[in-house]
Order: structure tokens, then sequence, then C-alpha cells
């Protein structure tokens, strides 16, 4: 192959990635899927539109007795860092002491960064039990809680002097036997993938060392995306002001190669993006679906550490709702999307397969057409009820309460996962 061939190639695998990295293509591909769906073309759902007024109540009731005064948070990891009423974010601000708010938001987007990479489903059977108040919190909020402290106990950093932060060095040489202990795993207190988290988090350490220019040359940190977005050049002062889909896009092309998935265009990783035979769009982005769930939560969940620390986020509204299980399933649930097959729900299923790439999209796509009905009930406009509050009202919780009923908790779908997309 010539030179000028390979470079050719390579510019169209990196145009057809820049492509699959927007929210407007997300929302593009899934509402191509969603359609066809509707025509009776999709060999696994149906939709009952009918049914989008029950999912549409479903939320609204779950949204009005958890924010009974109307004033809803974004959905954010720091959601479940605030588990069992504790102000952990207050917590952080007295452990770092009187610094600048620059310095402050670094540490939340650190201790985000680690917490969210960290919250796949941890399994039935795990908990963990908070020694200073003795709380016991099981699933995502208890990751969440026992990734605090782990944080604020310096297990992702290399230097004792900065225990309150994550660095390159700390995650590359981060055992799974300390996480495992910092996360109380014992053989009665199993946590599902606690081996492939850790590989994760030195994933992650690797990535930033390879990156300096983006994570910081002496210290390469998470928080290296911080000062990237709000000052791309050392001569360029710092704007208080920044959209959304940019820091979803930083996420995207400084964190590309962490992802266990094998899914790429030509030398390019895509991460969660999934191939499915109906989906046309332009080159080598053709027949892709991208999601990017796990990049975008870990975007909701960077908003509220940029606003603490000085920083006007706009344009919340270009991200998508998350494809995953709990809002998968809500639609599910409420009869909005039917199985073509029942025994479907019986069989294990990978995150590549038709079948959920479909449900994925349908989700993506559905989720915002029941963002409009959520409001009419509540009767707020999008700007006061953002698709970020419709969520955390919302739509997660009804999932998670929806399949409590049905299922014991269980997702509707046996999913073979590495954890990063569900």
């Amino acid at each position: 192959m010539s030179t000028e061939h390979f470079v050719h190639g390579a510019t169209e695998a990196e145009e057809a990635a820049s492509t699959l990295r927007s929210t407007h293509t997300i929302r593009e591909r899934c509402g191509q899927l969603l359609a066809r769906a509707r025509n009776g073309e999709s060999r696994w759902f149906v939709v009952e539109d009918g049914a989008m007024g029950t999912a549409a109540s479903e939320v609204a009731d779950v949204t009005r007795r958890r924010y009974p005064k109307g004033h809803i948070p974004l959905h954010s990891r720091w959601r479940h860092l605030e588990a069992g009423g504790v102000d952990r974010k207050a917590e952080l601000e007295r452990q770092l002491g009187p610094v600048p708010r620059a310095v402050l938001g670094e540490a939340m987007v650190d201790l985000t960064f680690i917490s969210v990479l960290l919250d796949a489903g941890a399994g039935p059977a795990w908990k963990y039990v908070e020694p200073a108040t003795g709380q016991t919190f099981t699933r995502s909020e208890g990751l969440g809680v026992a990734s605090f402290h782990a944080f604020t106990a310096g297990l992702f950093s290399s230097d004792r002097n900065h225990p309150l932060q994550a660095d390159a060095a700390g995650l590359r040489a981060l055992s799974t036997d300390h996480l495992a202990s910092a996360f109380q795993v014992r053989d009665n207190n199993p946590l599902v993938g606690i081996e492939g988290r850790a590989i994760l988090l030195r994933r992650l350490g690797e990535a930033m060392q390879e990156q300096p220019e983006v994570f910081g040359r002496e210290v390469p940190r998470p928080a290296g995306i911080y000062a990237q977005i709000l000052s791309p050049a050392p001569d360029v002062p710092r704007t208080a002001d920044v959209a959304a889909h940019d820091i979803l896009s930083q996420i995207l092309l400084s964190c590309s190669g962490i992802w266990p998935s094998s899914n790429a265009v030509g030398p390019v990783p895509l991460g969660d993006c999934w191939r499915h035979e109906a989906v046309r769009g332009e080159g080598l982005s053709d027949g892709w679906v991208p999601f990017h769930k796990l990049s975008q939560w870990l975007t909701y969940s960077l908003l509220e550490p940029f606003a603490w620390s000085g920083v006007k986020v706009r344009g919340i509204e270009a991200l998508t709702a998350l494809p995953e299980y709990r809002n998968g399933g809500l639609l599910l649930d409420t009869g909005v999307l039917r199985l073509r097959d029942d025994s479907a729900a019986r069989e294990t299923w990978k995150p590549g397969d038709e079948l959920i790439v479909e449900w994925r999209a349908l989700t993506v796509a559905l989720m915002d057409e029941l963002a409009v009905e959520v409001r009419k009930l509540l009767h707020l406009d999008a700007e006061r009820l953002p698709l970020a509050c419709v969520l955390e009202g919302g739509s997660w919780a009804a999932g998670r309460e929806l399949a409590q009923r049905h299922r014991g908790g269980l997702p509707p779908f046996k999913i073979a996962s590495d954890g990063t997309v569900f």
C-alpha cells in the first residue's frame, strides 16, 4: 500500500470517527431505527405510541415525589455522592482547605472521572458500609460513596503530600487488590467486575501519560481536561463559558483508547459505537450507531464541578438520554416498547447484538419524546426542565422502581457486558 493511499484511508477513518462523536449523529441514527420500528420493520420490537402517556405519568409521579418543591437537579454522579443525605462536596472542600476555586474544580473533576469510571453494575450481593456514618449503601450509591472515600484516602494519587487528586502514575500503579480492599470486597461481599474496573483506571493512567498536552506535563491528571477546555493554549486567558458538547468532545478525543470495546474504523477506536445493518450514513460511518453512554454520563457529571468553580456551562440540551437499562427498562415495563418474541428476555446477549443495539437506539430516540410529555404533566418548559432534569427527576428512578416491581431490580435483558456500556 502506498503512503498516499494509507494517509487517505486514515483521513477517511478520522472523518468517520469525528462524525460518530457527535450527539447530532447519535440522535439522527437512533431516529432512523425508531422510524423503521414504527413502520413495523424491526425484527425485535414493536413501538406502542399509545403507552407513552403511561410512561410519562410514571416519570412525572416519581419526580413529584422525589422533588416536591420542584427544584430538580441535573442527572449526575454527584447525586450518588450525596447518598444518605451527606454533603460530601462540603467534606471535600473541608479537606482541601482554603484553596482557589480552580483548585477545588480540579479536585472535583478528578473525583468525578474516577467515580464515573467505577460506576458499572455492582451486582445484587455487594454493599459498602461507610465508616464515618455507619450507613450501608448498595449499587450505584454504594459505588459512589466508596469511590469518594477511596479518593480522599489518596488511593489514586502517587503523591502522599497531595492525596486529593488522581494522577497518571497513581492510576497506572493501582492494584486490583488495593481497589478491592477500598471497596470492602470479600468472599461474602463480592463486587461484579472488580478486575475490569481496575484495568479501566490503569488504562486511563496510561492514556493520560501518553497525552501530556491534554492532561498536564508535570503531573498528568483528569483535571487537565478542565484546564484544556477553559484555556486551549497557554497564552489564551481562561474564559468562564463552555459548551457541554465541547466537554464531551474532549473526553471522546482523549479517552477513546481506554474502552475495552474493539469497535474501530480502520486504526481509529470508536468506543461505544455499534453496527446495525439498517443504519445509513456518510462514508465509513455508514452502518454505525454511536451512543457514548459512559462518556455522556461523565459529561453530565462534570457539568456541576465546572459550574461550582465559576464556569458557565451552556448547551446541555445537546446531550442525549443515556441508553442504559433503567431508561430502556422503563420503556419496556410501561409498554412503549414491546418484544415481538418474549423468549428474547430469557437469553443472554452481548452489547453488539442487534437486539441490544436497537433497544438502546430506540431508548435514546423515545426519551426525547417522553421528555416532552413529562414537561406537559409537570407544567414546565424545556428551559426549566431540560432532558438532564427529566433523567434525574425522573426516568432513571422510575426505571429502577419498575424493575424492582417486575424483576426484583434486575435489568430486562441479560447482557454479558464489560462494565463500560451498562
